[in-house]
């Protein structure tokens, strides 16, 4: 019968699948709509729109740039402060009427092309052009199919309605306005990646050694209880350690379906009230990860031991030691301190502390028999990742995981189901994320691994563990390269992470000759010298 954390468990596991990419925010929009051509081939980058009211430094805007005219400047030190000024008539269709010397001139989108507006902005004199949008949100210009005058010398930014408003009005104030464009690149490698690099790594190195230990122990166990034929290990095992659950080969197939309609639900009914569900749900497996670990680390201790090895029953919940029963207030209590205040700047801390955990004990309860469930449950995932980050945007016109990860249209900054940690040295901030299940996955084979070279009685060098190790941390890394070298652009962390795991452990098996056992009969049973003899011996 299986026990109520691990029906948890597997609960948890298909709820954390959800999200499984990389993110780090864009900065350039590639479009593959407006297609480029000579003399409007641009990027869409993000422009950076600091801004001066009478001399004192105030706001700071973001806009878009267009297809066309120059590239802006990517430092800020080699941006000039420029004098904006509103053009007459206000969408910049005809010659202005009042007389330009270098400003930067401000236009309301509308009544003709962009490149009209920019060419005509050019002739008077200005030195840039902000569009002020007619929606709160930023639009891709580009040069319409007919257009042949797109040789322009001037950059065009656009700027959404509200920043746009806020400096009309204070020109209008007769206050001095003036601002810097500028587009400034987001650096190879940032700090906030090193340590995502290490949080997914160190997860899964605990939660293998975790795994491995447990069953190691329980082996120790039943092999007493062989030698002695006592009821002494039966009390144990009903007292002292968690049952766990086996994946099997349909269910790998189930957990990537079902996953699959879950983020599709989430998809269409995103909103702050379904991301409060999210939270509160999150929050329910924090604590029951939080507090597992918590009394696993805590049990090593001597002065704690016994009241981890104490039980007392519990309705509902069955035999319960003292330890957890101590423990398990401090959890709800961080549990709910982070959900009330995850808006603050530093709640990231809390959620990945709860979020660790909970991979951790996902880990540490759901398991993987043999490589051959292994397989198909990461080549489902893989498959899940691919599709919906970028086949989706066939269906959907836009990719469904990064609008459900990033929680657009739900009013909060995106769904809980990720560690993330903040671009320390990114000018352009926000923050790098990882899915839960980039590390869930990939980290059942690893735990795999790792139990079987135990079992197995292999060394390190001779066995799996280590291989398939090296191989996600390898991945992983190549992920956070093509991250960085498509500008920022979520990616699908198994479409790297996958091939390098996976293709180690089946390479090295058939290498070893061993990948008929790892595919079949996967951990060895009993590992004890006399049982093994026996069972050679029946051969």
């Amino acid at each position: 019968m299986v026990s109520l954390g691990a029906s948890c468990a597997v609960f948890w596991s298909v709820f954390m699948m959800i999200v499984t990419f990389s993110f780090a925010g864009d900065i350039v929009h590639h479009d593959n709509i407006a297609p480029k051509r000579p003399g409007c081939e641009n990027n869409f980058v993000l422009v950076k729109v600091p801004t001066w009211i009478d001399g004192v430094e105030s706001c700071e805007y973001v806009g878009v740039g267009a297809r066309f005219g120059p590239t802006l400047e990517s430092k800020e030190k080699r941006a000039n402060h420029t004098r904006v000024a509103i053009a007459d008539p206000p969408d910049c269709c005809s010659l202005p009427k009042n007389k330009l010397t270098g400003e930067i001139i401000l236009v309301h989108r509308g009544q003709c092309s962009f490149t009209t507006k920019a060419n005509i902005a050019e002739k008077a004199g200005a030195s840039a052009m902000l569009i002020i949008n007619y929606r709160t949100e930023l639009f891709k210009m580009v040069c319409e199919a007919n257009e042949t005058d797109v040789d322009i010398g001037i950059p065009t930014v656009m700027l959404p309605q509200d920043a746009g408003e806020n400096l009309k009005n204070h020109i209008l104030n007769n206050s001095v306005v003036s601002v810097q464009l500028y587009s400034p690149y987001r650096p190879l490698v940032d700090v906030a990646e090193v340590f995502l690099w290490l949080m997914a790594v160190g997860s899964i190195l605990c939660a293998s050694y975790w795994s491995a230990w447990t069953v190691r122990e329980s082996a120790i166990e039943q092999e007493k209880l062989l030698k002695d034929a006592s009821d002494e290990y039966v009390n144990a095992e009903n007292a002292g350690y968690s049952a766990y659950v086996e994946i099997s080969t349909a269910a790998a197939i189930s957990f990537v379906v079902i996953a699959s309609c879950f983020l599709v639900m989430l998809y269409k009914f995103m909103a702050s009230w379904f991301v409060e569900v999210l939270v509160v749900l999150f929050c329910i497996g924090g604590v029951e990860g939080l507090q597992t670990c918590l009394v696993a680390l805590l049990s090593c201790f001597r002065w704690f031991q016994h009241a981890a090895q104490t039980f007392v029953k519990v309705p509902f919940f069955g035999a319960v030691s003292y330890l957890t029963i101590a423990v398990t207030p401090f959890c709800i209590v961080f549990a709910v301190l982070w959900g009330v205040y995850r808006h603050v700047s530093f709640a990231w801390i809390g959620q990945d502390i709860l979020g660790i955990t909970l991979i951790i004990t996902v880990l540490q309860i759901v398991r993987i028999p043999n490589l051959k469930v292994g397989t198909v449950l990461l080549s489902c995932a893989f498959l899940y990742d691919i599709f919906w980050v970028f086949v989706s945007k066939w269906w959907f016109h836009e990719s469904v995981m990064i609008v459900v990860a990033r929680g657009d249209k739900s009013g909060e900054d995106g769904i809980p189901m990720l560690l993330k940690i903040p671009r320390l040295f990114d000018p352009w901030g926000g923050y790098s994320i990882i899915g839960f299940g980039d590390i869930i996955l990939p980290g059942l084979l690893v735990a795999f691994s790792l139990r079987y070279d135990w079992l197995a009685k292999k060394n390190l060098r001779d066995g799996y563990f280590l291989w398939a190790m090296t191989a996600y941390g390898l991945g992983l890394l190549i992920t956070y390269m093509a991250l960085n070298l498509m500008d920022g652009h979520g990616q699908p962390a198994l479409l790297y992470i996958v091939p390098f795991t996976l293709g180690t452990f089946l390479s090295l098996g058939k290498k070893r000759g061993e990948l008929k056992v790892l595919w079949t009969r996967g951990e060895p049973k009993i590992p004890c010298p006399h049982i093994q003899e026996d069972q050679s011996t029946n051969q």
